[in-house]
């Protein structure tokens, strides 16, 4: 049987004090190892954020979990990947320690080519989410300051819906080239998208979790699209 030494990690005391978060990992950890034959050997818990350039500095247990693996000549494993982070640089940095990670939710097949992707889809969502906040935040500015004249008002919302139109048809050209990714991967049917996107920790447009549904739409907007 092969072995993996285990990392978990909540970003605030409060949920390391409740344990919610550590338990949940813990159990999805231990389902996919005895689906998969593995040994857990080491277990590694940390409480600190995934964010900034210097996180693993910030993060000794981590780094142990990385020294013990090494010395096991065994993988770490983690529930899902935002638990070592979100940042694609952060993963790179990671792969470079010649230590393979598996992840839980995203399989045994999941090589650093797949981690590397999803990790970057993570990064440019959030970078999504923070400019389509400004934008929205911009345009009830701009309304604001014509609530005094119907026509105005009208032109504005019209304006405001473009805005959407636009915004909703970027975000469908950005997630197709990562769906595409996922096909040639071997996902091809909608659940199968959905389920990799959430894996991935992807959110639609609105910040929620990917549903066969979410996907047909999104594809829609893209007839000439390859994916069915």
């Amino acid at each position: 049987m092969s072995s993996a030494i285990t990392y978990f990690r909540v970003s605030t005391q409060r949920q390391g004090r409740s344990g919610l978060g550590i338990e949940a990992q813990r159990a999805a950890v231990a389902r996919f190892a005895e689906g998969a034959g593995i040994v857990l050997l080491q277990e590694f818990t940390e409480i600190e954020t995934g964010k900034g350039a210097d996180a693993l500095d910030r993060r000794p247990q981590l780094a142990a979990a990385l020294a013990a693996a090494r010395q096991a000549k065994c993988p770490v494993q983690v529930a899902k990947l935002d638990r070592l982070s979100r940042d694609v640089a952060f993963i790179a940095g990671l792969m470079a320690q010649r230590v393979p990670f598996i992840v839980a939710e995203l399989g045994a097949d999941a090589d650093p080519f797949m981690l590397h992707l999803f990790a970057a889809l993570a990064e440019k969502e959030r970078r999504m989410i923070s400019e389509r906040t400004r934008s929205a935040l911009a345009s009830r500015k701009a309304c604001g300051t014509k609530l005094g004249n119907p026509s105005k008002s009208a032109m504005a919302a019209a304006k405001g819906r473009a805005v959407s139109i636009q915004e909703a048809d970027r975000f469908a050209a950005t997630v197709l080239p990562i769906m595409q990714e996922i096909q040639n991967a071997g996902v091809t049917s909608l659940r199968g998208l959905a389920i990799a996107l959430n894996n991935g920790g992807v959110r639609t447009a609105r910040g929620g979790q990917w549903q066969v549904s979410n996907v047909r739409n999104l594809l829609a907007r893209l007839p000439a699209s390859p994916l069915v």
